[in-house]
């Protein structure tokens, strides 16, 4: 009986989530500089009305190809902030407050400095490949340190540190860059949707299937890795190559997100801790779809009110994300500190 009312409710959640998806979409194609009535809307998406014209252009080449992004990038955040917190076994644990955003940043930077003043049609691929190094990198370095501090406030301390050491890095890497380099990686760095094209969408599209596919996968072993490294053992899981997959499907989905949209801040800790509180569960089977469906709405709203809130000039994304996302890592904070004061 109770396994059918959780099945319920999981059920209802999932449902609101995806209605809620879908009129966030409605929002983001219909707003904006120029209002565009959702049957106009529809006509030009099912119907190919209105070819050529400016309402066409508008939605085929501006918002459908942003709304996607930010639905895309944003459940692919959530999902690499989820899979770090289950292997850290810590709700504060994210790309950006690891600074792993930023050590994708620093290579990124890099390949915009040197390799595309070098070469202009640089491939998209070499952007994301020196992303992942980065992230690669810097958790390799948070590792190292995650093994001798226990305190989530001294692991959050070394994640600021290190992502402020990469973005030094990054700032030095700019006095190199001639003026359209610092242009570009300036405009980059601030983190937006606005730059993403259908060819770079559809790249990052299948490599982020394949990243959720693998997380969700992984569902089992992760849920037996919640109990303890002892009794996932005990289940036959092969740790050492379990924790290899889950930081490797991590990075590699930070890594698509600051390539594709530069480094987005708190929606890897804020999206999977209230999707846990939604669900009332922690089960990775149900937290990875879930952190991916309101991650994606989390980010479309956050985009819908960067770009309309001071129209016609735009904030950027993660000082949206930062406004909702920062008084969650405090409050997860604080609970912690009560829980060790009061046990």
């Amino acid at each position: 009986m109770m396994r059918k009312k959780q099945t319920l409710r999981f059920g209802i959640i999932f449902a609101l989530l995806v209605v809620t998806f879908v009129i966030m979409g409605a929002l983001n194609a219909c707003t904006g500089s120029i209002a565009i009535a959702p049957k106009e809307v529809l006509r030009i998406l099912f119907a190919g009305s209105g070819e050529g014209s400016k309402a066409a252009d508008v939605i085929w080449k501006i918002r459908l190809p942003r709304l996607l992004a930010a639905a895309l990038l944003g459940g692919a955040l959530s999902v690499s902030g989820f899979l770090l917190q289950s292997f850290f076994r810590n709700p504060i644990a994210g790309p950006y407050v690891l600074g792993i955003s930023n050590g994708a940043k620093m290579l990124v930077g890099a390949v915009m400095v040197f390799v595309i003043r070098a070469s202009t049609d640089a491939p998209y691929w070499t952007i994301m490949a020196a992303s992942f190094l980065g992230s690669l990198i810097v958790t390799g370095f948070v590792l190292l340190f995650a093994g001798r501090v226990r305190s989530m406030a001294a692991l959050l301390i070394t994640g600021i540190m290190i992502g402020s050491i990469c973005t030094a890095v990054t700032n030095f890497l700019v006095t190199f860059a001639d003026e359209a380099g610092i242009a570009n990686l300036h405009s980059w760095s601030q983190g937006s949707f606005s730059a993403v094209s259908w060819r770079n969408l559809g790249f990052s599209s299948v490599v982020i299937f394949l990243c959720v596919a693998g997380a969700v996968f992984l569902s089992k072993p992760m849920t037996a890795y919640q109990l303890g490294e002892n009794y996932a053992r005990s289940m036959g899981v092969n740790i050492r190559a379990f924790r290899i997959a889950l930081i490797a499907l991590s990075s590699l989905l930070s890594a698509v997100v600051t390539a594709l949209a530069g480094p987005i801040s708190f929606v890897g800790v804020a999206v999977p801790h209230i999707t846990r509180l939604l669900f009332g569960t922690s089960k990775p089977a149900v937290i990875i779809p879930g952190s991916f469906l309101f991650g994606s709405v989390f980010c479309m709203g956050c985009d819908l009110i960067a770009r309309t809130a001071f129209s016609p000039s735009e904030l950027q994304i993660s000082t949206v994300t930062a406004v909702f996302g920062a008084p969650v890592v405090i409050a997860l904070m604080l609970n912690r500190q009560r829980g060790k004061e009061n046990g």
